[in-house]
């Protein structure tokens, strides 16, 4: 094999991906699956998990992630069907009100948290010692712009504070754990499109303020993640940890 293709070899490695019912979390499943990995995919949407679990040889874990006790189960379950995960992405997240910042009911502020934040690091404790007895592993946290830079228009004041403490969370744990060799590093993408934006680029307002805030002039999709998801889960990037990388199209360098 090429040394260059090498580097991205994931032949006998065992990956979680959750959120993977749909969007990226789908893409990242198959474009490790095709690197060679045997992967774990994890999500609420039990008929979605099945056909990309067939498609790609994994396992289907269907879960819901807000819920303590059955996140709890999904690392366990991985580890029994597939043997010790030594590769997590932690994809699954979203908003649960639109409301300013203001009026953001306690309930949705916790969901969010829960969902966007803390399950990513429950999910990592889960892993943890999987990653320090196989000798190393790789936690990539997919985060958001929004995590860093204000969006103007779009109140989502609980969702940016789970994305900006992912960042945290990734610098902590991959100084902590550095010493069993398990990389923890966060992609932050800007906007492409999903389940939670289809609105705002299917209505023509929306979709002009995307392409005036955007420098490259193409619009954004899941698959333009997948590269830089990959990359930080393999040895490509196996001196690369704590790092947030963002991947927005230019939005966040003007």
């Amino acid at each position: 094999m090429n040394p260059a293709l090498r580097l991205f070899d994931l032949t006998g490695r065992v990956a979680v991906v959750t959120g993977a019912s749909s969007g990226l979390g789908a893409a990242v499943a198959e474009s490790l699956a095709g690197l060679g990995a045997r992967v774990a995919v994890v999500a609420r949407r039990a008929d979605r998990l099945a056909e990309l679990a067939a498609r790609i040889d994994g396992l289907a874990v269907a879960r819901d992630l807000g819920a303590p006790e059955q996140l709890a189960t999904v690392i366990p379950a991985v580890a029994e069907h597939l043997g010790p995960p030594t590769i997590l992405v932690n994809a699954a997240g979203n908003r649960f009100t639109t409301a300013r910042a203001e009026d953001e009911p306690l309930d949705a502020v916790h969901d969010t948290l829960g969902l966007n934040l803390v399950a990513p690091f429950l999910l990592a404790q889960a892993v943890f010692p999987h990653m320090r007895d196989a000798g190393g592993g790789a936690i990539v946290n997919v985060s958001s712009i929004s995590g860093r830079v204000g969006v103007p228009g779009i109140p989502q004041a609980s969702y940016a504070a789970s994305k900006a403490g992912l960042s945290g969370l990734t610098a902590e744990l991959a100084v902590q754990w550095a010493k069993h060799s398990i990389r923890v590093n966060t992609v932050a993408p800007g906007f492409f499109r999903s389940e939670i934006t289809d609105s705002l680029y299917d209505d023509e307002r929306g979709a002009a303020y995307l392409r005036r805030n955007t420098p490259l002039p193409t619009e954004g999709t899941a698959e333009d993640l997948v590269g830089a998801i990959t990359w930080l889960a393999g040895d490509a990037a196996r001196y690369v940890t704590g790092q947030t990388v963002v991947v927005d199209g230019g939005w966040t360098a003007r």
